[in-house]
């Protein structure tokens, strides 16, 4: 007989349970607006929100997750955020030859 004891499943660690929603902070460096959206959700209805509350259009602005431009079409669970994440919002600039 050992003396080790046996693995028993509860020693095990396991990933806490993700949330169905999440808290994303949206910024435009001058304002910060949060949001608390489900993950399966498409960032069209954040991004519409915010535009809608700071008076800014749509079209004249791009919404960054870790520099990457974000679709109106994708959702937290596509871009893999956390609880806690961050939308960059920046000024469109249309130029170059």
């Amino acid at each position: 007989m050992s003396n080790q004891p046996s693995p028993s499943p509860g020693n095990q660690e396991e990933a806490p349970p993700q949330s169905e929603h999440l808290n994303i902070k949206v910024t435009d460096n001058n304002n910060e607006v949060f949001f608390k959206i489900k993950r399966t959700t498409q960032l069209k209805k954040l991004m519409d929100a915010f535009c809608d509350r700071q008076g800014k259009q749509f079209h004249s602005v791009r919404f960054l997750f870790d520099g990457t431009r974000v679709n109106p079409t994708d959702n937290p669970e596509m871009l893999d955020m956390q609880d806690g994440d961050t939308l960059e919002v920046h000024q469109e600039q249309i130029g170059g030859c």
